[in-house]
Order: structure tokens, then C-alpha cells, then sequence
């Protein structure tokens, strides 16, 4: 499933939402996000939005072959990272609420995959350089909150209250998932580019373990956060499909 261009993204992407839409699959909340995404970074591209736009276009199609790839293999019965195994597991289980599984995949993807793919495509010599433009995503992420936030209420109209009432609204969606991009895996990355061979194998083995383990943590602290995480899901509007087709929108 591996694409080339950020377009065989957007379409690998669209195959993952009908799939999922076909078998009632939750893992295609988070593929209906991560296309919404990619299609604003590529509406980006040619706009002197970015500084290099072939270096952020590279970026993109390795960052997402890293979630493609770990889908394939997954449904294949392959070895996957412990942080995508975590996340597509979740996926069977329907105790969890949209927003979950979205972070599910927010969770491997941003905290595990973007610094690895920022690490494959430069060196110790060009990766600072990336910065600005590395940043200017987590800029397009951001204004994407707003958005985000407005699908998951057609979902459930009283999540944003619940979730503010909580003060779980920022911190999952902004401070867990926004932030993280731009911090802890730029971080992660100057890691990872300093090093080759069995020494960049064994870090990332490490981050992948610690990533993984964040999923109990999304799945609910302690009972009473759990209680009212059930409530919520029992008053989502909406087949999975159409679920996930208020998350396209």
C-alpha cells in the first residue's frame, strides 16, 4: 500500500475510509482525519507556503507510508511496531469513543512515526534546516482543532461540555496531539538522525515500547474518567459509517 506521492496518499487514504465504511471499522475515524490533513498540506504545496515543497511533499509520503505500511502488515498478520499494534487492537474493541481511537492513531503516528520520517529524510548536516517547515505543520494541525472539534460534536452534541467540564478538551486534542508534533518528535528525531544501524534499531525499539505503553493511559485513568468515557459512547449518534463520514466533512 506504500505511495509515492502525497495524491497515492489521499487515495490510499480513501481505500482505508470505504473499507471502513463497508465493515463498520473504527479504524476509519482516524484514516477520515488523516486525509483531511494530507489534503491541506497539499493544498499548501505551490503556494510559497513552505520553504521547500519536494522536501515537505518526501516528508509527507514517508511520514504516511509509516501508518499505510503498518495497516497492510497488520491485516496481512505481519510483525508491526507495538504502537500501531496497540491502536489497531483498540480498533475491536467498541467500549471506546471516537475521540479515542482517534488518538489511538494520534498517538503512533505523531509521537512514533513523524520523528522517524523526519530523521529518514535529512541528516545531521540538513536537519535543522527542516525546522520552520516542520513547524508549519503543526500550524495547519492547529487550525484543523477548531474543525475537529465540530465533527466530533455532530458525533455527540454534549462532548465538547462533558470534555470541557473534565478540562479534557485542550489536553487531548491540543496539548496530547498538537503540541507533541512539535515538541517531543522534533526531539525524537535529532535523536534518531545522529544515529545508524543497530543503535538507530535499539532507540527507536525503546520509543516504540514507551509510545505503546501511552495507550492505557487513553484508554482511561481511573474509574470515574472510564464511567463517564462509557456515557459518552453509549450517546453517539451514528452507524461507524456514519461517523466516519462526520469526520470527512
Amino acid at each position: 500500500m506504500s505511495a509515492s506521492t502525497i495524491q497515492e496518499v489521499i487515495d490510499s487514504l480513501e481505500q482505508i475510509i470505504e473499507t471502513s465504511k463497508e465493515t463498520a471499522d473504527p479504524l476509519g475515524y482516524f484514516a477520515a482525519l488523516y486525509q483531511k490533513v494530507t489534503i491541506t498540506i497539499k493544498d499548501k504545496l505551490g503556494t510559497n507556503y513552505f520553504d521547500d515543497d519536494a522536501r515537505m511533499e518526501k516528508l509527507d509520503v514517508v511520514f504516511a507510508n509509516r501508518y499505510l505500511d503498518a495497516y497492510s502488515d497488520y491485516h496481512e498478520g505481519k510483525p508491526i511496531s507495538s504502537s500501531w499494534e496497540k491502536a489497531f487492537e483498540a480498533a475491536k474493541e467498541e467500549k471506546f469513543i471516537v475521540l479515542q481511537h482517534l488518538l489511538f492513531g494520534m498517538n503512533a503516528h505523531i509521537n512514533l512515526d513523524l520523528g522517524i520520517a523526519a530523521a529518514e529524510i535529512t541528516n545531521p548536516e540538513t536537519i535543522d534546516s527542516l525546522e520552520p517547515d516542520f513547524n508549519k505543520i503543526n500550524v495547519i494541525l492547529g487550525d484543523l482543532t477548531n474543525e475537529v472539534q465540530e465533527d466530533l460534536a455532530k458525533i455527540w452534541p454534549k462532548l465538547h461540555w462533558i470534555l470541557k467540564f473534565f478540562g479534557r478538551t485542550d489536553d487531548y486534542i491540543v496539548s496530547f496531539g498538537m503540541n507533541i508534533a512539535r515538541e517531543g518528535a522534533w526531539k525524537f528525531a535529532n535523536e534518531v538522525v545522529l544515529l545508524n544501524g543497530s543503535e538507530r534499531t535499539s532507540l527507536i525499539s525503546e520509543k516504540d515500547h514507551k509510545v505503546a505503553s501511552y495507550v492505557q493511559i487513553l484508554k482511561g485513568k481511573g474509574w470515574i474518567e472510564r464511567v463517564f468515557l462509557k456515557i459518552i459512547r453509549r450517546r453517539e449518534i451514528g452507524t461507524v459509517k456514519e461517523k466516519i463520514e462526520a469526520l470527512e466533512s
